[in-house]
Order: structure tokens, then sequence, then C-alpha cells
């Protein structure tokens, strides 16, 4: 299928074993190099990595030994013609992150959190990706009385400055979530994120991921999202999935809840020509009741319907959209684009 100039990723992680906090794995456990298999199967470009993903127990590993166990996994990939796109910092299993990671009570915890996040810029660097992707898990409270937001907001300012001093050539896209695992968090949109990256010592090296779910579970549509990040430059990666309702983190496959959503998401990544500036990157898993063989359709099924929506944005007459919007005749509008995803 044509990818008009798209370049597609995905985290390991999305192969999964279908556990959830109710039940546990109903598929087996892949291992890396059978998961890297996939990728080159479906026709994606690049990985996705939490730092451990990419060098296990890195805990337990000097900075000449993390450095050296990353090289390995650059040449691997290689070998199958994959690259990087980011690194992120798993900054939210670790006993010391139990209260936050930049933003606990506990200042041991904190220079954990930034031992760790500097690991994590080092881990991207020997994989050749200079991106450093910054969900902030825990940062936010089960209840406002535990924490002091202003401090708070302050530490994860602090948290940026000392990884953009670190490396000169690092940019971090910081990845806002309204809630889980925390009940609230401190920086749930992209207004959030941009915002503090334009406090930081080097606003240019600091911009967003949108997730689709995210946005979705912040009340917020995608597309909007999208629309603010691009409109500042700052869109430096995408999550894109699909969400029912106001729940839990589904990461559902792309547009399978709600197409014209999904069709506005890409509607505006490829009016503003996302494809030249990052990735179309998902984060979708199988549903649980998906038998282990086939369990990466998910996967295919997001990529190829982000290139049908394209076809679709690319096919719609503009013109006559343009007209509808001049005469004020959304009705028409409407009816227009629901046309337009019916294929009539």
């Amino acid at each position: 299928m044509e990818k008009y100039g798209y370049r597609f990723s995905f985290g390991p992680w999305n192969i999964h074993e279908g556990a959830d906090p109710f039940g546990p794995p109903v598929r087996p456990t892949r291992d890396f190099q059978s998961k890297l298999m996939v990728y080159k199967e479906l026709g994606f470009d690049a990985v996705q990595f939490h730092d451990d993903d990419a060098v296990p127990e890195l805990n337990e590993l000097s900075s000449s030994q993390i450095r050296q166990r990353a090289q390995v996994v650059r040449q691997r990939l290689s070998d199958l013609g994959l690259v990087v796109e980011f690194v992120a910092p798993r900054l939210w299993e670790h006993p010391m992150t139990i209260d936050g990671a930049f933003t606990s009570n506990d200042p041991n915890a904190r220079a954990y959190a930034l031992e760790r996040a500097k690991k994590a810029v080092d881990i991207g660097y020997e994989l050749g990706t200079n991106l450093l992707v910054l969900w902030l898990a825990r940062e936010g409270t089960y209840l406002r009385e535990a924490k002091d937001a202003y401090r708070a907001t302050r530490q994860l300012l602090e948290a940026l400055n000392a990884l953009l001093e670190y490396d000169p050539h690092v940019r971090i896209a910081i990845e806002p979530k309204p809630n889980e695992p925390m009940d609230l968090a401190y920086i749930p949109t992209m207004g959030h994120g941009l915002a503090l990256g334009f406090q930081t010592r080097d606003p240019s090296r600091v911009g967003v991921l949108m997730e689709s779910a995210h946005a979705i579970l912040a009340g917020l549509d995608p597309s909007d999202e999208i629309a603010f990040a691009m409109s500042f430059g700052k869109l430096m990666s995408v999550h894109l999935n699909d969400q029912n309702g106001l729940k839990y983190d589904q990461d559902r496959s792309f547009g399978s809840v709600d197409l014209r959503r999904a069709f506005n998401q890409v509607r505006i990544l490829d009016t503003y020509e996302y494809w030249k500036l990052g990735m179309i990157g998902l984060d979708v898993k199988a549903i649980r009741t998906q038998p282990a063989p086939i369990a990466t359709k998910h996967l295919r099924n997001s990529m190829q319907t982000f290139l049908r929506l394209v076809e679709l944005v690319r096919s719609l007459d503009q013109q006559t959209v343009n007209a509808l919007i001049a005469q004020r005749d959304y009705e028409e509008l409407d009816w227009l684009i629901l046309n337009c995803l019916m294929g009539c």
C-alpha cells in the first residue's frame, strides 16, 4: 500500500500478552527478535523504545555497559533496515517512584528519576535518536493536599532544564495525560506541556507528543490538540489510537471506535505536511480476546486505516468545502464528510 511519504513506528509493548487489572496474560510472551520481525512483515519503519526495552536491567549496569548494549541493539535494527524514533525513560514502575519521579516528595527519588532520564538520553544517542519522550506518568497526586502543585511545577521545569543542559542535542517531547496511573496529573493536556516547554532554558528543543486516547480522556478532540501543537511547530511525535469514552486508557486500534475523529486527525496531519516533520507513531494493543497467532492485526489495521484516510482526505473536493464554509452551509458540509467516510 502506498505510504505517501509517511513513516510508521510502534513500541515492542504493543505486541502484548493481554493481561489487564482483572486477569492474567492470555498470550505467551514473544522475545524481542520475534517482535522485530513483525515490524518488517507489516511494513513499519521504526521502533519506539522505553529505556529498559533497549537495555534491560539498566539500573544494574555501568554507563559503559549501557552504551555497549545499546550499540548491539542498534546493529540488530540496522540489519533489518529499522531505525529508532525515540527513547522514553520508564519512570513509573521502580519502587523509588511510587510517589512520583521528578515531583516526588522524596529528594532521593527525584535524584533517581533525573539520573534514570539521563541514562535514557545516553541510550538514545547510541541508538541514533536525539528524541526523548517524557510520559510524566506519576507526576500528580491521589489527593491534592499530598503535594504542593506550585512546587511540583517548578520541579518539572528544573528536571527539563537539567536534561537540556546534560545533552546540547537532546530534544524532549512531553506526553500529557490527565489521569492514570495517578488520579490527577499535573500535565494533562498539550497546552500544559507547551507552557512548561516554553519556560525552559531552550524552548526550541522542547515539544509534545499527542496521544489520541489521552486527549479523549481529557475531554478534548485529538485533532484540535494536534493542530494546537503544530501551530507552534511543537508536535514532535504522535501516538495514534482510539478510545471508547472516558474510561481507562484503552489503546484501541486507530479509527476503530470513531472513524470521523480519526479522519480529522489525519486531515490536520496531512494538510500541514506532518510527513516532513515526524513519524506516525502508534500506541495500540490487541484486544484481550485475540488469539496469539493473530495478535498483530491491530497494528496492520491501524496503519492501513491511517493510509486509507490519507486517500480520503486528499480526494476531498476542497473547493466545494470552501464554498460551503463561505455559504455557512455546515449541514451540507456535514453530509459531504459523511458521504466521504461512507465511500459514496
